[in-house]
């Protein structure tokens, strides 16, 4: 899987007006995480089950903190220009096909890196 870093994310140094106008809608709107459980919860058919939600709260189940220096390791590593880096010294790249190309199923790139 190609996960984006925080850095390539279209939300990354933008407020939700300029999310909006990147985006090409009218507006956008974050729900609150509790809010998001409980509707989820409401909907099942258990609803005192828990939800393993740490890729949205960063609260993680293992109790392991996972901060900032462990992100921008990550991003060090994954992010378009290393792997771009990466193809070009392996010599894979695709012929005709943008860096990172998913056979034309690209994702929203963030430009403000």
């Amino acid at each position: 899987i190609d996960i984006p870093t925080r850095e390539e994310l279209v939300a990354y140094e933008r407020n939700e007006v300029e999310i909006a106008e990147k985006l090409g809608c009218d507006w956008v709107v974050y729900q609150e995480l509790n809010d998001l459980e409980a509707a989820v919860r409401e909907a099942g058919e258990n609803p005192e089950q828990a939800y393993e939600s740490s890729c949205f709260s960063g609260t993680y189940v293992t109790g392991e903190t996972i901060n900032d220096p462990y992100f921008t390791k990550l991003h060090d590593l994954r992010n378009d220009t290393a792997k771009l880096k990466k193809l070009e010294s392996t010599g894979s790249m695709q012929a005709g096909l943008p860096p990172g190309s998913h056979d034309g199923c690209e994702n929203l790139s963030n430009d403000k890196s």
